[in-house]
């Protein structure tokens, strides 16, 4: 007769089982748990990218607006220094500042341009709206053309002169002493350039190289001859220009930003010519914005 198992075999071989059975049940749970570490992990890391992208993109449109305003303060900081250099030094020394730094007319110019944005009419165009209604065959000298903007606006022979050339049209020389045969130019332009502390020899300069009858044309900035902040008395100003052999033939104040000057060579010129007493212009400086 078979024996039956006893019960404390039989208990045993339970346990022996139920162990077996939470063994296979905690490796489960533990490859469960492994597999949603996983999942939940694969499920920040995109969101974590996201939030990392939106934020660099909020940021990056912060940062750059930042470093675009950090940049035009440090830039128009720069453009005030050379500015103010420019007007407080005569034309030779200016000249070697931007030999030494070519790079830094470029500062200049690109702040020059950002100023002239707020003027509401730029008097470079009346100059060469003046010029296109006269004869194309008028030679001009555009004394501190910058760059050289006049040039390409007219069908006139023109001479472009600044003290850098950054242009193949543009001649560099100081404004005093230029390359430019004597009695060869029919108009002189001055437009918003008379910085130098030694501006009167560069009108003589003009009065040189342009034909007797030529024309002299002057633009600038409408603080600079105001008496009432310490400009100069434009009356003064004229009276001297005329002194140096020339006529005044218009004087416009209508626009609030800059005056223009209209001279002409006289055909005759005195060659007993007094020492001529030239108004000091005071030194346009721009202000922080």
């Amino acid at each position: 007769m078979e024996k039956k198992p006893s019960s404390k075999r039989k208990r045993a071989k339970r346990l022996k089982s139920q162990n077996k059975k939470l063994r296979h049940e905690k490796d489960d749970s533990a490859a469960v748990e492994e597999v949603d570490e996983r999942q939940e992990e694969g499920k920040e890391e995109p969101s974590a990218s996201a939030f990392a992208k939106r934020t660099k993109s909020q940021g990056f449109s912060k940062s750059s607006t930042f470093l675009d305003k950090m940049k035009a303060r440090l830039s128009g900081g720069h453009f005030r220094m050379i500015n103010e250099k420019l007007y407080t030094c005569t034309g030779k020394e200016a000249l070697d500042y931007f030999k030494e730094d070519p790079a830094l007319f470029n500062v200049y110019h690109a702040g020059y341009q950002e100023q002239m944005s707020h003027w509401p009419e730029q008097p470079v165009n009346i100059i060469i709206k003046w010029l296109k209604n006269g004869s194309p065959f008028l030679v001009v000298a555009d004394f501190g053309c910058g760059d050289a903007r006049l040039a390409k606006n007219v069908e006139n022979k023109v001479f472009s002169l600044d003290l850098v050339s950054n242009d193949p049209s543009v001649i560099a020389c100081d404004m005093s002493k230029t390359p430019l045969d004597t009695s060869v130019i029919d108009v002189a332009v001055f437009c918003l350039s008379l910085m130098g502390t030694n501006f009167a020899s560069y009108l003589k300069e003009a009065h040189r190289v342009l034909k007797p009858g030529g024309w002299l044309l002057i633009a600038e900035v409408k603080s600079r001859f105001d008496p009432n902040t310490g400009g100069a008395d434009p009356k003064k100003f004229s009276k001297a220009v005329c002194e140096l052999g020339f006529t005044s033939e218009l004087k416009d104040f209508s626009n609030k930003m800059f005056i223009l000057l209209y001279f002409k060579k006289k055909d005759k010129q005195n060659p007993n010519r007094k020492e001529i007493e030239w108004p000091e212009l005071k030194p346009c400086l721009y202000k922080r914005r």
